[in-house]
C-alpha cells in the first residue's frame, strides 16, 4: 500500500469526498499537463474506491441495526425493482 493510500485509509468519508472535489477541480483546469492528470486521476480512482468500501460498510451496519430491531430493509442498489 501506498503512503497515498495510507493517508486516505485514515480519512474519514467526509475529508475524502474534499479531497476527491480538489482532484477533480485540478483536473478540469485546462493547463493541467498530461502527467500531473494521469496521476491526479490515479489518485482520484483510489479515493472513489475507498469511499465506496466506506459506504458499503456503513449500509452493513446499519442494516444489522435495523435487523436486530426486527425492522430490516435490506438497502437496494439503482435500477433494483422493490
Amino acid at each position: 500500500m501506498s503512503a497515498k493510500s495510507k493517508s486516505a485509509n485514515a480519512m474519514n468519508f467526509e475529508e475524502s469526498l474534499a479531497k476527491l472535489e480538489n482532484v477533480l477541480q485540478k483536473l478540469e483546469r485546462s493547463d493541467c499537463p498530461l502527467e500531473e492528470a494521469l496521476s491526479l486521476f490515479q489518485e482520484g480512482m483510489e479515493l472513489v474506491r475507498l469511499g465506496r468500501i466506506k459506504l458499503n460498510d456503513v449500509e452493513d451496519k446499519i442494516s444489522i441495526l435495523l435487523k436486530e430491531s426486527e425492522e430490516f430493509i435490506p438497502f437496494r442498489g439503482e435500477g433494483e425493482q422493490a
